[in-house]
């Protein structure tokens, strides 16, 4: 009954527009008066605040989300549409397949999926548009697109999963590559499959993006940016913290070597990414304010119990839930949901015998799929603002990437070991 008494306060301060971050805090103070003396909480309250500033894994989010634009200050995904549209421009709906691959490799060197997204379509949505593909189809590939940067490593999705639940990051980062792999063949395999059964969404010829002459293009910054970053990670010489320093100064230096930073861009870079980050802290600081009211509810023992009595497997258990977070993508924040239930969900499906590299891996496919489907698709909302396409025509464009998704998380669920060969 406890928790049922949470849940309606946090939802009333939700229906009122809070921020997230806000009603989760507020939620918890609230509902904690109920249960610790008024003392407790402001105990609780100092020990939450301090012990999220003065962690140095949460050093780690904005300097990968300011690595993020520094990026799309520098028109990186320009130069890996071009790169990458010189090596797929003679297959049908290369340029398509270009967006999808040029958002893989620009999703290895960034943690963020709107900005990832942004950037894409910036330089990809005009030269699809002359190309010849339909406004809806482009907006709902150069989505997908930018989707990756939430499963292939390094991701603040991750980031945020490791510090809420404990997880090893290292490991967490090495089980999202398989599959940030499979979901890019995935929607490359769709953009095929698409354009067989509807020809009208694309061209009939090949066009190569940008002349044979251009000069740009060059994937060598890029890619020892990427190498310097993953490379760091998982050889163990640099922590998550540390390489997220690092990288952000080496997407600065590629900026101002491709002479594309300037002095609107570098602020506007700076100023995103307080603006981001000040929202992640507020949403973890108040998700951990919840988070001890239901500690003390005894939830996740409740629920194991429950799960005990019911008499369902825990096959089925764990498909309700990703069911749940399917639903709940559709309506919530994605950082909202991951801080809010991880710890929750995690200690349940550890309990009931699951990884939780793996139960990780899942919440943020689930994440994933949730960034570009409707009503509250956050990477279809800034593509279309970005392109100026409709809202109707973008969530209708990214539809065969959602069953594309769906496909894909499926698999992932069957074969857990898809996750955890690397990561395990």
């Amino acid at each position: 009954m406890n928790i049922l008494l949470g849940l309606v306060v946090l939802l009333v301060l939700m229906a009122l527009a809070l921020p997230m971050g806000a009603a989760l805090g507020l939620a918890g103070v609230i509902t904690l008066a109920n249960t610790v003396p008024a003392s407790s909480i402001v105990a609780i309250m100092t020990e939450v605040v301090h012990s999220n500033v003065a962690s140095s894994l949460m050093l780690a989010i904005p300097m990968f989300v300011l690595m993020s634009e520094f990026l799309a200050c520098g028109g990186v995904a320009e130069d890996l549409l071009l790169s990458c549209n010189r090596m797929l421009h003679r297959v049908r709906g290369g340029m398509a397949m270009a967006c999808i691959l040029a958002g893989a490799v620009h999703a290895a060197a960034t943690g963020s999926s709107t900005a990832s997204a942004a950037s894409l379509a910036k330089a990809s949505f005009p030269a699809m548009m002359k190309a010849g593909y339909s406004p809806s189809f482009a907006v709902g590939t150069i989505s997908a697109a930018g989707t990756l940067a939430i499963m292939i490593p390094p991701s603040v999705a991750f980031l945020l999963f490791g510090l809420v639940t404990e997880t090893s990051v290292g490991k967490l980062f090495l089980g999202g590559i398989i599959p940030g792999i499979l979901t890019a063949l995935a929607y490359m395999v769709t953009i095929t499959l698409t354009l067989r059964l509807k020809p009208q969404l694309g061209p009939t010829r090949t066009e190569e993006f940008g002349k044979k002459s251009d000069k740009g293009g060059q994937l060598l910054p890029m890619m020892m940016l990427i190498v310097l970053v993953l490379g760091g990670l998982y050889s163990g010489l640099a922590t998550p913290t540390e390489i997220s320093a690092i990288g952000a100064l080496g997407a600065l230096a590629i900026s101002l070597w491709s002479r594309r930073m300037t002095k609107h861009g570098f602020n506007d870079a700076v100023g995103t990414t307080l603006r981001i980050t000040g929202m992640i802290v507020l949403i973890i600081i108040g998700a951990h304010l919840f988070g001890y009211y239901i500690s003390f509810s005894q939830v996740t023992q409740t629920m194991l119990g429950w799960v005990s009595n019911s008499g369902l497997s825990p096959t089925s258990v764990m498909l309700l839930i990703v069911f749940t977070y399917l639903v709940m993508g559709m309506f919530m924040d994605q950082a909202a949901i991951i801080i809010l239930t991880a710890p929750i969900t995690t200690s349940l499906m550890v309990g009931l015998g699951y990884d939780p590299v793996w139960w990780g891996i899942i919440i943020i496919k689930t994440a994933e799929i949730g960034m570009i489907h409707p009503p509250l698709g956050m990477v279809t909302f800034v593509t279309a603002r970005a392109t100026k396409v409709d809202l109707k025509s973008s969530f209708l464009g990214v539809i065969p990437f959602l069953i594309a998704e769906m496909f894909t998380l499926g698999l992932l669920i069957a074969f857990p070991q898809l996750t955890l060969y690397l990561g395990g």
